[in-house]
């Protein structure tokens, strides 16, 4: 009796491990959305002050579903992305456009929050560089001529 009740205790657990490995070759064969970007940083270089701050990041729907971008979230209030509310079709490309406010004078180090109903459903962008300070422009000569001292 022992025999046959550790047989069908082993025969149970074999079945069930063969029940999983189908499983999971179900789920490989679903299709969902994949999201691949040309590049993950953006320098900017040394740029001055006042400085078109804007970026794109360019990106492709690689996967075999529609791709829906739910948000896009920078590191801070100086960073404001704009990203496609539509679902971008497989093998389709689509831009993240990037502003950085370069009023702000000093090292860029942001990043931006990419989220998604893909794959990878949460992938994160980084900008990067430095903002110089404009140089200060001398005043205009308005032609007057210079006071003389008297003596």
């Amino acid at each position: 009796m022992k025999k046959v009740l550790s047989l069908l205790i082993v025969t149970a657990f074999v079945f069930s491990a063969f029940a999983q490995d189908a499983n999971t070759d179900k789920n490989k064969k679903v299709k969902e959305p994949e999201i691949t970007f040309e590049t993950l940083v953006h320098d900017y270089g040394n740029i001055m002050q006042g400085d078109n701050g804007t970026c794109e990041f360019v990106f492709k729907n690689t996967g075999k579903a529609d791709l829906l971008l739910t948000n896009c979230r920078s590191s801070c209030g100086c960073t404001v992305p704009e990203w496609p509310k539509d679902p971008i079709a497989p093998g389709k490309k689509a831009t993240i456009k990037v502003k950085y406010n370069t009023q702000r004078v000093g090292a860029i180090n942001k990043s931006i929050t990419v989220e998604s109903n893909a794959v990878n459903n949460r992938v994160v962008l980084n900008i990067k560089g430095n903002v110089s300070a404009k140089p200060v422009e001398a005043a205009p000569d308005n032609g007057a001529t210079p006071l003389k001292e008297n003596n």
